[in-house]
C-alpha cells in the first residue's frame, strides 16, 4: 500500500506539466493545420451572408475573379447604399459563370461586423440592384465581412496596410511569377511596393488580379 500510495502521489505530482506539455503539443499542430488550410483555401469572414438564399457559413469559397467582368456602373450604386447604412465599402467582387453571377460586396465598421450587418445591407442592396437593374442576368448577391485574410482593392488599401503580410496574384506573369508573397511596404508612382525574401520589388497596381492579408495567428 505505501508503494502504491507513492505511485499515485508522483503521478498526480506530475500530471499538470504533463498536460501543459500536451496542450502546447496540440496548439502547435492545430495552429500549422489552420495556417495549411488558410495557404490552401484561404480564410473567410467568420461572418457570410447570401443574398437571394439566406445562406450564413463560416468560412468563405475560394472563387477565381477576374474584377474586369463587373459592371462599371455596379460600384456606383453600391458605394452610396452601404455607406448611408454607417458601413465601409472595402470592395466589390463579381463572378460571371455562363449565364450565372455572383455579386460579392464586402463591407466593415469600426466595432466589426455581425450576421444582422449583413441582412441589412443585403436587404437594401437588393431593392436597389433590382430596381437599377445593372446587372443582366440572373445572379445571387453576398454581403460579407473582410475575414481575416481582408482583400485588398485600392491603393488606399495598400497604404493602410503597409507594414502587413499579404499574398497577390499578377493578371499577367512579371519576370515569370505571377504569385507573391511578403510584406506590404507601400504604393509609389502606382506601383505596389513589397519585401521579399528581403528584396523589394515593385509590381504595377494596375495588374493586380486579386490581394489579400495573410492571416496571422
Amino acid at each position: 500500500m505505501p508503494r502504491l500510495r507513492g505511485f499515485f502521489f508522483r503521478f498526480f505530482l506530475a500530471l499538470p506539466v504533463f498536460l501543459c506539455c500536451l496542450a502546447e503539443r496540440l496548439r502547435g499542430v492545430i495552429i500549422y493545420a489552420l495556417q495549411d488550410v488558410v495557404d490552401r483555401v484561404g480564410l473567410g469572414p467568420i461572418f457570410c451572408f447570401c443574398g437571394r438564399g439566406f445562406c450564413i457559413s463560416a468560412t468563405r469559397e475560394k472563387w477565381i475573379v477576374d474584377m474586369r467582368q463587373a459592371p462599371a456602373n455596379v460600384l456606383n450604386v453600391v458605394e452610396p447604399v452601404v455607406e448611408s447604412l454607417g458601413y465601409e465599402l472595402v470592395g466589390v467582387e463579381y463572378l460571371a459563370q455562363g449565364h450565372d453571377g455572383l455579386l460579392r460586396v464586402y463591407i466593415d465598421a469600426e466595432d466589426g461586423i455581425k450576421v444582422e450587418d449583413c441582412q441589412r445591407v443585403s436587404h437594401q442592396l437588393s431593392g436597389v440592384l433590382d430596381v437599377e437593374d445593372v446587372i443582366k442576368g440572373h445572379y445571387s448577391l453576398e454581403v460579407s465581412s473582410p475575414g481575416l485574410d481582408r482583400p485588398l482593392f485600392s491603393a488606399a488599401h495598400f497604404e493602410r496596410f503597409a507594414g502587413a503580410e499579404i499574398k497577390l496574384r499578377l493578371d499577367a506573369p512579371l519576370d515569370g511569377r505571377r504569385k507573391f508573397r511578403g510584406v506590404l511596404v507601400g504604393v509609389l508612382d502606382g506601383d505596389v511596393r513589397l519585401l521579399v525574401d528581403g528584396e523589394e520589388i515593385r509590381v504595377p497596381l494596375a495588374s493586380v488580379d486579386k490581394a489579400n492579408l495573410v492571416a496571422q495567428f
